[in-house]
C-alpha cells in the first residue's frame, strides 16, 4: 500500500490549480456582484425620478381638477340664471371647435 506524502507534487500542483480555479471564480462572482449593485442603484434612482413624476402629474390633475370645479360652478350659475342664450352659445361654440378639431385631423 502506498502512502501519500501530504507534500508530494501531485498534491501541490492540484492544491494549487484548484487555488487559482476558485480565485477566477471568486472574481467572477465579484463582478457580477459589482454589476448587480450598479443595476440595482440604477433602478433606485429610476424609481425615485419616476414617483418625482407622478407627485408633479399628481399636482397638475389636483390643479386642473380645482380648474374643472369652479367652471362647472359658472356653468350652473349661468343655467341657473334663467338665460339659457349664454347655453346656446356655448354649446354652439363647443360644437364649432369640435367640427375644426376634426377637420384638422381628418385632413
Amino acid at each position: 500500500m502506498a502512502r501519500r506524502y501530504p507534500h508530494s507534487n501531485e498534491d501541490f500542483f492540484s492544491t494549487h490549480i484548484q487555488g487559482n480555479e476558485n480565485n477566477d471564480l471568486i472574481s467572477g462572482l465579484r463582478n457580477q456582484v459589482n454589476e448587480l449593485k450598479s443595476l440595482s442603484l440604477d433602478i433606485g434612482d429610476e424609481i425615485k425620478e419616476h414617483n418625482r413624476f407622478l407627485k408633479d402629474m399628481d399636482n397638475d390633475f389636483d390643479s386642473t381638477w380645482g380648474s374643472l370645479t369652479n367652471s362647472m360652478a359658472r356653468l350652473k350659475k349661468i343655467a341657473s340664471s334663467g338665460n339659457h342664450r349664454y347655453i346656446w352659445y356655448l354649446l354652439l361654440f363647443s360644437l364649432f371647435v369640435f367640427f375644426i378639431i376634426w377637420l384638422i385631423i381628418r385632413f
